[in-house]
């Protein structure tokens, strides 16, 4: 089986002053989670979306769910965790409710970034069935800086291997639960992210080429690019 997991755990505090977490904002008309989970709907071969939200929204979130998609069998919102992984570690749990099998997939999906292809979609799930771990990536395009201080340039890596993450990342299930599960709760604060845990466990991840379009809405900036990007698209229909 095929899951999928948008995750909207957190409340977005870099968006600046607003009444509800930015997964909750609108773009054009349209809550941005919603816009979201319409592009995995849309993917016949995932066999059920959980969504993971903050635990005071989930009844926001049904009512929302139901007013701009109605009644759908293959979305259930749960409560998420207090971090990314601990998200994931929820929608986990759900699934195994009713069903053990070594065989699944889950894609993991940022609830903000809205304007995924369907091509991504495809070619996560694509690479997680025949490599068991995949990460969507795009080139960078900027020189990237290391320092450790903030304040005194230490390293300036070779720009031609240095990528930008997103979202999805896509994987067997089993291997998160086993490479999770042997993290201790230290080590468990720090990371973060699926397949970084994923290769300290000593798995080939495989990359899956990103977009530019595939942004994360995080800031105020953001949130107009994503305005623009919506009506764009309305003028094309």
């Amino acid at each position: 089986m095929i899951y999928a997991g948008i995750l909207a755990g957190g409340v977005g505090n870099r968006m600046g002053v607003t009444s509800m977490p930015k997964q909750f904002l609108s773009v054009g008309g349209v809550p941005i989670i919603i816009h979201t989970i319409q592009k995995f709907l849309m993917c016949s071969r995932i066999d059920h979306i959980y969504v993971a939200v903050v635990k005071d929204y989930v009844s926001h979130m049904n009512d929302i769910l139901r007013k701009a998609i109605g009644d759908t069998d293959r979305v259930t919102v749960i409560e998420g965790g207090a971090d990314r992984n601990g998200s994931i570690v929820n929608v986990i749990s759900e699934i195994r409710k009713t069903d053990s099998s070594d065989d699944n997939i889950l894609i993991t999906h940022d609830a903000v970034r809205p304007f995924i292809s369907a091509r991504i979609i495809e070619e996560n799930i694509d690479a997680a069935l025949k490599y068991g771990a995949t990460d969507t990536v795009i080139p960078a395009t900027d020189t990237i800086i290391r320092s450790a201080n903030g304040e005194k340039l230490d390293d300036i890596p070779v720009r031609d291997e240095l990528y930008n993450g997103q979202t999805p990342q896509t994987f067997r299930i089993n291997w998160f639960e086993e490479d999770y599960g042997a993290l201790d709760d230290a080590q468990k604060a720090i990371l973060t992210d699926a397949c970084k845990i994923f290769t300290l466990a000593g798995r080939y991840v495989r990359m899956v080429k990103g977009d530019s379009y595939n942004m994360k809405i995080t800031t105020p900036f953001d949130l107009r690019l994503a305005e623009a990007i919506v009506a764009e698209e309305f003028c094309h229909d």
